[in-house]
């Protein structure tokens, strides 16, 4: 059974999804303050966080960065305020999804079972190689000759699915889809700012790029060499 952490201070949305998420599997725990919320992380390790932004104590953002100092669960971001600037500044500080209210609970399971099997598929294996560039997927860090890479969150997510899946070109609007579950027509003229940021810290702007390539009237693909572990 999936174990799903709900931290949101509206009790009735706790009863709510505790009893529609037992049709799918699902176990709910609740908390309506970010300290028992965090202290239950520590303690239960669940699979998933839901995590509403308006809350008591501190907001859902710094609730977040302060997850994501010690863990790398999957987290869902809730919100009353569905503003593009909200949304993405909880997926540059480590969200993997961000929902607004009031949602469906149908589309709230699909997504929190989208983000679990994305989770799943790319941490098969913990480690990658591509030449000097390494990224460890348990750690949800990457280097570069030996020296750490600061990636944000989105920038990190952008090089695992490229790295995940060598040669495989993708379209921006695929891009989004896979890193955030929600509309992609909202974010796309933004890939082509996420890409060069991440070619910047790759040291990848040469026209033979060594990671990634502009594939012209399409997209993007990874172009890396993965090395093997003797």
């Amino acid at each position: 059974m999936t174990r799903i952490l709900l931290i949101d201070d509206d009790e009735k949305l706790g009863d709510l999804l505790k009893a529609y998420f037992q049709r799918f599997d699902m176990q709910l725990d609740a908390a309506t303050l970010p300290s028992v919320g965090l202290a239950k992380l520590q303690r239960d390790k669940p699979d998933l966080v839901i995590l509403d932004v308006m809350l008591p104590e501190q907001d859902g953002f710094e609730v977040c960065r302060t997850i994501r100092k010690t863990s790398s669960v999957p987290v869902v971001m809730l919100t009353a305020r569905g503003e593009v600037t909200d949304r993405i500044v909880g997926l540059e500080i480590g969200a993997d999804d961000y929902l607004p209210k009031p949602f469906e609970p149908r589309e709230l399971v699909a997504r929190i079972q989208n983000v679990l099997r994305r989770g799943r598929s790319r941490n098969d294996d913990k480690s990658l190689r591509f030449g000097d560039l390494a990224i460890n997927l348990e750690r949800r860090s990457a280097e570069l000759e030996g020296q750490p890479l600061d990636l944000t969150t989105m920038e990190y997510q952008l090089l695992v699915l490229f790295a995940t899946n060598p040669g495989k070109t993708f379209t921006r609007d695929e891009i989004l889809n896979e890193l955030r579950g929600i509309d992609a027509q909202l974010f796309s003229r933004s890939v082509d700012i996420l890409v060069s940021r991440l070619r910047q810290k790759l040291q990848d702007l040469s026209r033979q790029p060594r990671f990634i390539k502009t594939v012209w009237g399409t997209g993007y693909a990874f172009v890396g060499e993965e090395v093997q572990p003797s």
